[in-house]
């Protein structure tokens, strides 16, 4: 990695270009404090990306895959089912008792 500064990559522009082609990173800095970085272009593909992660890491996907998932799953994933986990975070809340009012003065009887 080459750190420069912005006067120097004006004078030899060219020449920092060709390190870039030969794969070196340039960090341009401006009063010794980097501000910008040029980096080689990744290659462009020459083939399509593979769709899909499995179809190059020699992993078979069993036909179970692609059968539709239980009732009671789908009811958890839409949300139409109760979760476990969430019911207790939120317990059903305290009746609440109003206070009467406090007199100034003792009622004597």
């Amino acid at each position: 990695m080459l750190n420069i500064n912005v006067h120097e990559a004006k004078a030899k522009l060219s020449e920092y270009l060709t390190a870039v082609e030969n794969g070196e990173t340039v960090v341009i800095c401006r009063r010794n404090v980097p501000v910008a970085e040029i980096v080689p272009l990744r290659p462009v593909r020459k083939e399509p990306r593979p769709i899909g992660l499995a179809c190059d890491a020699g992993h078979d996907i069993p036909d179970s895959f692609f059968e539709p998932l239980p009732d009671e799953l789908l009811k958890a994933f839409n949300g139409e089912s109760p979760d476990p986990f969430l019911d207790d975070l939120h317990p059903e809340p305290m009746e609440q008792k109003v206070a009467e009012p406090a007199t100034k003065y003792s009622v004597k009887k």
